[in-house]
C-alpha cells in the first residue's frame, strides 16, 4: 500500500511530467539519432570490409602479378604465333626465345584446332586432343586459368593460363603458359600488419590454381557449404563462414583477371580489421547517452529553477495551515520571478487569513461572552422567580396550593439548573447530561426526602454530551419522573424502600434513562395526572420510547431516545 502510494506521488509529481513530455519531444531526434549510428555502424562496416580487402590486394600482390603478367604474355604471343603458325620450327624457336627469356615460365606453346601442339618451347609434339582442358576450350573459346599436379609435358605441379586465338572469329587454336607452383612459392611476401590464415587464388569455375600452403592446408580452409564460383564476378567481396574445422573465417575475394582468376584471403573472425563491435556499441550508445545527459540538463535547469522552489514554497504553506505561521525567510536571491510573485501573494493571503480569524475569534469570544451572560441572567432571573415562589408558598392557605406551587418551583429549578450549567460550560451548544442529572436529582432529594425516610437511592450517570435543547426536556422529565417516584414509595418508615436513577449510554448515539422505586399504597394526595401527561410530551421532544413496567413492589420507568453527535444547525436570518 504505502509502495503504491510513493509511486503514484512520484507519476504525479512535476518532475516525472516534465520529463515525461521532454522525452516526448526528444523522441524525433532519438530516432534521428538512431538512424544516423546504424549508418555509422554501416559505414564502419563498409571500411572494416575495405580495409580488409587492401590488405587482402597487398597480401596476393604477387600472384596477382604472375597470373596477370602470364595472361598478358599470352595475349601478346597471340598474333605473333597466329602468323608463324604454319612454320612449326621457327615458330617453336621464338617460344623457346621467349621461354628463356622468362624464369617464371616453364613452358610456352600453341594447340591447334586438332589439339597437337607442334609450336612449343619443347621440341617434342603433343597430342592434347583428349585433354578435357582443351575440349573445354574448343566447346566454349575464352581465357582459363588451371592447375594440375602433374602438367601433361612437364610431369610436375603447374598452373596453366591458356588464351584462344581466331581467324575471322573462327577458333584455330589456343596460346597456353604453363607457370611451375615453385614460382609462386618463391615470391617475397610483403611485409603486412597482421597475416592472413591463408591465401589461395582459384578460376572461374571455383577451382583452387594456387595457395601459400599445402593444398590439403588450404582446402580445408575453404567453405565447404558455399562454391567459390558464385563469388566470380567483378565485384570484391568479404562473407563470414566456417571452413571444413567448423572454424569461423572472414573471407576477402577480389578479382585478379576479369573471368579468369580470383584471389582469396582467409582470416580469423576476430581478425581487427574486421573487430567494429567497440566503435558499433559506442555509435548504439551515442543516442541513448544523448538522451540520458538531455534529460539530466533538463532536470538539473528544472530543479534548480522552480522544482526546489516550488518544494520550499510547499513547505510554507504545509507549515502555515498546521501552525499558522507565516514563513521568517523569502525564497531568496535568484528565484523567478512567477515564484516570487506566487510567495508574496500566499504571504499576503496568510496574513489576511491570520487577520480575519482573529477578527472572528474576537467575535466568537464576545459572542460566547453574551451567551453565558444571557444564561447567567436567565438563571438568577428563575431563581427569583423560585424566591417569589417560596414566599407564595409561605402565604397559601391550603395544602393543595402549596403543592401545586412546590411542583412548579421544581420545574423552575430544573430550567435554572440548565442554564446554569450552559454558562459554566465553555462548549455553549453542549451539556454534559451526567453533571446536570446529578444536580437536578440531588436537589430534589434533598427537598423530596426527609430525614430517616429510610430510602436507599441508587445513581448511575454515564458521559452524554447532550445538545442544549435537549437537555431542558431531559431534566423536566426527570423532575416530573422523580416527583412521582417520590409521591409513591412507601409511607412506612420501617418498610425497605429502593429508589434508582441510572442514565446508561447503550450506544454512541443513544441513551436510556431508566428510573426504579418502590411502591407502596396511595399518596397522600390524588394526582391530577399532569405529571405522566408531562413525561409522555417530553419524551416525545427528546423522539424518545418510553416503557413502563410493574413487577411486585417495583415501578418501573425507562425512556430510551437518540443522542445526535453532532449539535443542531442553527440558521441565523
Amino acid at each position: 500500500m504505502t509502495y503504491g502510494f510513493i509511486t503514484g506521488a512520484v507519476l504525479r509529481g512535476l518532475a516525472f511530467r516534465v520529463l515525461f513530455f521532454l522525452s516526448l519531444a526528444l523522441l524525433p531526434i532519438g530516432l534521428i539519432a538512431i538512424v544516423q549510428t546504424q549508418q555509422i555502424t554501416q559505414q564502419t562496416q563498409t571500411n572494416a570490409e575495405l580495409s580488409l580487402l587492401a590488405v587482402t590486394e597487398q597480401a596476393t600482390f604477387a600472384e596477382t602479378e604472375i597470373l596477370q603478367q602470364a595472361f598478358g604474355a599470352s595475349e601478346t604471343l597471340g598474333p605473333v604465333v597466329k602468323l608463324m603458325r604454319n612454320d612449326p620450327v621457327a615458330c617453336s624457336r621464338f617460344l623457346r626465345a621467349y621461354k628463356d627469356a622468362s624464369i617464371t615460365y616453364s613452358l610456352v606453346g600453341f594447340i591447334d584446332s586438332t589439339g597437337m601442339m607442334t609450336c612449343s618451347s619443347s621440341d617434342a609434339p603433343f597430342d592434347f586432343s583428349e585433354d578435357p582442358e582443351f575440349i573445354a576450350m574448343a566447346e566454349n573459346p575464352q581465357r582459363r586459368a588451371t592447375s594440375t599436379g602433374s602438367g601433361s609435358v612437364s610431369r610436375r605441379p603447374v598452373t596453366v593460363v591458356s588464351t584462344p586465338i581466331f581467324s575471322e572469329r573462327e577458333f584455330i587454336g589456343a596460346v597456353f603458359i604453363s607457370i611451375p607452383f615453385t614460382a609462386f612459392d618463391d615470391l617475397s611476401k610483403p611485409q603486412l600488419p597482421r597475416s592472413p590464415v591463408a591465401i589461395i587464388t582459384f578460376n572461374e569455375r571455383g577451382e583452387v590454381l594456387t595457395s601459400d600452403h599445402a593444398l590439403d592446408i588450404n582446402e580445408a580452409e575453404v567453405p565447404p557449404n558455399i562454391a567459390l564460383s558464385l563469388f566470380t564476378g567483378d565485384n570484391r567481396t568479404v562473407f563470414l563462414a566456417e571452413n571444413k574445422n567448423g572454424l569461423q573465417r572472414a573471407y576477402a575475394i577480389q578479382p585478379i583477371v576479369r573471368d579468369a582468376a580470383y584471389a582469396m584471403t582467409v582470416w580469423p573472425a576476430d581478425t581487427p580489421f574486421l573487430d567494429t563491435a567497440l566503435s558499433s556499441r559506442a555509435s548504439a550508445l551515442l543516442p541513448i547517452v544523448m538522451w540520458a545527459a538531455s534529460l539530466v540538463v533538463a532536470f538539473w535547469a528544472l530543479n534548480r529553477l522552480a522544482i526546489r522552489h516550488i518544494r520550499k514554497l510547499g513547505r510554507q504553506m504545509r507549515r502555515f495551515a498546521l501552525n499558522r505561521k507565516l514563513p521568517e525567510e523569502t525564497l531568496g536571491y535568484g528565484v523567478p520571478t512567477e515564484l516570487v510573485d506566487m510567495e508574496s501573494a500566499f504571504i499576503a493571503m496568510g496574513e489576511s487569513l491570520l487577520r480575519d480569524e482573529a477578527t472572528l475569534e474576537d467575535s466568537l469570544r464576545e459572542k460566547n461572552i453574551l451567551l453565558k451572560e444571557v444564561h447567567h441572567r436567565v438563571k438568577n432571573n428563575l431563581q427569583l422567580i423560585s424566591s417569589i415562589m417560596n414566599m407564595q408558598i409561605r402565604q397559601a392557605k391550603t395544602e393543595d396550593a402549596r403543592f401545586v406551587l412546590r411542583r412548579l418551583q421544581d420545574r423552575i429549578l430544573s430550567l435554572a439548573t440548565v442554564h446554569k450549567n450552559l454558562y459554566q460550560n465553555d462548549d455553549l451548544q453542549r451539556v454534559d447530561a451526567s453533571v446536570l442529572l446529578h444536580e437536578v436529582v440531588s436537589q430534589l432529594l434533598s427537598v423530596g426526602l426527609a430525614p430517616g425516610s429510610n430510602v436507599e437511592v441508587f445513581q448511575e450517570y454515564a458521559e452524554v454530551n447532550l445538545d442544549a435543547d435537549d437537555a431542558a426536556p431531559l431534566t423536566l422529565l426527570v423532575s416530573e419522573a422523580l416527583t412521582n417516584a417520590l409521591k409513591y414509595l412507601p409511607k412506612d418508615r420501617k418498610a425497605k424502600k429502593q429508589l434508582t436513577i441510572r442514565l446508561i449510554s447503550s450506544a454512541p448515539d443513544k441513551a436510556e434513562l431508566e428510573i426504579i422505586n418502590t411502591v407502596g399504597g396511595a399518596p397522600e394526595e390524588e394526582g391530577t395526572g399532569l405529571g405522566s401527561k408531562l413525561i409522555l410530551a417530553f419524551a416525545r421532544q427528546l423522539n424518545g420510547q418510553t416503557e413502563v413496567c410493574e413487577n411486585g413492589d417495583l415501578y418501573r420507568l425507562s425512556i430510551a431516545f437518540p443522542v445526535p453527535q453532532q449539535s443542531k444547525q442553527v440558521l441565523d436570518y
